[in-house]
């Protein structure tokens, strides 16, 4: 089959067949007198082997390593479990970072009142300094000004700690 029936069978795009080809993580296909690639099912099955391994996550250079692992009829479980433990380590750290920042951008957005005033707390709070540096560095109204600066990033029962009344900032 060429490299279009390749790629329809196994879920990949030519491109990224190619691709895969020039970086050497699957094998030159062979070729016809005009110079077409031309793949069997062996290569196809690798190929659906990647698809599979990159749909979980796994980078480049640890497919290499499990394509590796899958072609060598002697290899040790224990080296695929060790690549997959460490890679299931790497998406649950992924997860809580995502999980956090999804926390952050709700508060962000219950801040913003989302109406036809310019003031955007969202955008206030991504042009920022650093709390500590904002705090430190506001003049005027001291307190009440770092208050409506940070506002977005301060916790929602902040208003009581610093004295400010709803709707007054």
């Amino acid at each position: 089959m060429n490299i279009g029936e390749a790629a329809k069978a196994s879920g990949v795009s030519a491109k990224m067949i190619r691709y895969y080809e020039s970086t050497g993580l699957i094998r030159s296909a062979h070729r016809t007198e005009s110079n077409y690639r031309i793949y069997g099912e062996d290569e196809v099955h690798v190929l659906r082997f990647i698809k599979r391994s990159r749909n979980l996550g796994f980078s480049l250079e640890e497919t290499s390593v499990l394509l590796g692992l899958w072609r060598d009829k002697g290899r040790a479980s224990a080296d695929v479990k060790r690549i997959a433990s460490s890679h299931i380590g790497e998406l649950q750290n992924k997860i809580a970072a995502m999980q956090e920042m999804v926390e952050t951008l709700k508060h962000l957005v219950s801040c913003c009142s989302g109406d036809e005033r310019p003031n955007c707390p969202i955008l206030n709070d991504l042009a920022k300094a650093p709390r500590k540096a904002a705090v430190a560095s506001r003049k005027g109204n001291g307190l009440a000004d770092a208050q409506r600066v940070n506002s977005c990033s301060l916790p929602r029962d902040a208003d009581n700690a610093l004295g400010v009344k709803n709707g007054s900032a």
